[in-house]
């Protein structure tokens, strides 16, 4: 149902740190559940976000669509004030020389837009849409905190979303789930994907308008147990209603393996 073609495996810029794009997940593999990765049989760049030298959140990248197939992450209450206005590229995502850290577009060594975007969107492809298409998170500021909400503001970690939706029944749905996690959960691990479309795309075909966002979530006590588990998707379009339901039930629409270790049970 998903699908996406996996690209270089990269090195970081300094030999005694790990690369932060490449094959697998193995340098943040804390962001999923028992380090279990989503069994959604789509191949795709694993990125290992890093921001100040650190890991903050996971995420597998569609360079075809130039779309996140999805972003994991462990919730970390913030309060959604004091937002960046400013958004990130990969740099590994365009050289394997340049640096493993996210950065901004006139940080990088070479400004020429077609090498920037080859494999990934650009603050340039939103131009001009107004308020009709935002850059929607899938990991979202609200459930982060201090420099990992920063580091949600990666172009690698955002689709472009329907603003009505983004503003509305999303908004909620995010909301809604930081005081779930807030109050019920230990430790909430949660992924949330997006699935592309055939034929929807933004700035001339450069970057895909997904139909559908999706998010499944996993909490767990004190001790690592899980004590709670639920998903929800909604069609990226004006005028919907989240839905909500089960994992079970998420993995039927996908129709796509565990999201969780054994459902998060």
């Amino acid at each position: 149902m998903l699908t996406s073609p996996p690209v270089f495996t990269l090195l970081c810029i300094l030999s005694m740190v790990q690369a932060e794009v490449g094959p697998n997940f193995k340098e943040c593999s804390e962001y999923f559940y028992k380090d279990q990765v989503p069994a959604l049989g789509v191949a795709g760049t694993h990125i290992c976000q890093r921001y100040k030298n650190r890991y903050h959140f996971a995420t597998l990248y569609d360079t075809q669509h130039r779309i996140p197939v999805y972003s994991a992450y462990i919730f970390k209450p913030g309060n959604g004030q004091g937002r960046p206005t400013t958004w990130f590229v990969e740099p590994q995502l365009v050289s394997s020389k340049w640096s493993p850290e996210m950065m901004y577009e006139s940080q990088c060594p070479d400004k020429n837009k077609a090498l920037l975007g080859k494999n990934q969107a650009l603050d340039e492809d939103y131009d001009n849409l107004h308020r009709e298409i935002h850059r929607g998170h899938l990991n979202p500021y609200s459930h982060n905190i201090g420099e990992s909400a920063i580091a949600t503001f990666t172009l690698t970690n955002a689709v472009p979303q329907v603003g009505a939706m983004n503003s509305g029944v999303w908004r909620v749905h995010e909301v809604k789930l930081h005081t779930l996690f807030q109050n019920r959960c230990s430790k909430a691990y949660a992924v949330v994907g997006a699935i592309p479309s055939a034929n929807n795309w933004i700035n001339a075909n450069r970057v895909n308008v997904p139909d559908y966002l999706w998010s499944a979530y996993c909490c767990v006590d004190n001790n690592g147990k899980p004590i709670g588990s639920g998903a929800a998707w909604v069609e990226n379009k004006k005028g919907v209603k989240v839905v909500e339901g089960s994992l079970v039930q998420l993995v039927q629409f996908l129709k796509s393996g565990d999201i969780f270790d054994k459902n998060c049970k």
